[in-house]
């Protein structure tokens, strides 16, 4: 069976995509990192099948997105990437950068609140 996370061939642009975190990815990872939310480990720019994910979590199968402007004029591709990872049972949460750097207590809410 062919593997479907963290595939070999992606690994140089996740190590790049990890190096080069926007300001909010690199936000939200503090508070996502060593498992500071409830014990819960979240992986970062981790991939599954042909996509990398900003954040995810294997335990609850959720992974997170942080939209920034580009995300506006690829509207079509970010749904067909959500229907593949729906597909293979993994949910998406979405959020602008304005929402992680100016109301991240709603933020972690919200992640909070799907896993519960």
């Amino acid at each position: 069976m062919d593997r479907i996370n963290n595939k070999t061939s992606l690994k140089i642009t996740r190590q790049i995509l990890r190096n080069n975190l926007t300001d909010s990815e690199n936000y939200l990872w503090d508070k996502l990192k060593w498992s500071k939310l409830n014990w819960i480990k979240f992986r970062r720019q981790h991939s599954i099948d042909r996509y990398i994910v900003d954040f995810y979590c294997p335990k609850y199968k959720l992974a997170i997105e942080v939209d920034w402007n580009v995300h506006i004029d690829r509207k079509e591709y970010d749904e067909i990437r959500t229907e593949f990872l729906n597909s293979w049972w993994i949910n998406v949460i979405r959020f602008t950068n304005d929402e992680v750097l100016n109301d991240i207590n709603t933020v972690i809410s919200k992640i909070l609140s799907f896993i519960t």
